[in-house]
């Protein structure tokens, strides 16, 4: 797996999308994004600051149950936001058809990849989120 060149911090809620706009030009045309963090540190409203820079109008949750959501930029490519939390095993992530997403070249942020970790590609960005004690977010 990839990681990030430089950590990004989010001081509070009111600065993440410019912390998601410097995100974005620092993968550049990486497609493959898996977020490590505990629960409660933001994966989902980092993806959903992601999202909304990006132009997506549909409202961003997670896809606990589910495993995967679309969401449609205004040019109509697709972003697809997994979330890997409930998986019993990797088998129920290639009944989803796992590697028909990854492959599509559409962007792909992945929640909870740990679960998956052995099915995913090497150009796998791998992106921490780490909270710290004054409830800023290092993202790195």
């Amino acid at each position: 797996m990839q990681t990030l060149e430089k950590e990004i911090r989010i001081s509070s809620l009111e600065n993440i999308d410019s912390a998601a706009r410097a995100f974005l030009r620092q993968i550049g045309d990486r497609r493959l994004i898996a977020f490590y963090a505990p629960m409660g540190a933001g994966k989902t409203t980092f993806t959903s600051a992601l999202c909304r820079v990006l132009g997506v109008d549909d409202p961003v949750c997670s896809p606990t149950f589910t495993l995967v959501n679309e969401y449609r930029l205004p040019d109509g490519e697709c972003i697809y936001h997994f979330d890997f939390y409930r998986l019993k095993n990797e088998a129920e992530a290639l009944d989803i058809g796992l590697y028909d997403y990854l492959d599509s070249g559409s962007l792909c942020l992945m929640e909870w990849p740990e679960n998956v970790e052995n099915l995913l590609p090497d150009e796998t960005l791998a992106v921490h989120i780490e909270v710290l004690p004054d409830g800023s977010r290092r993202i790195f």
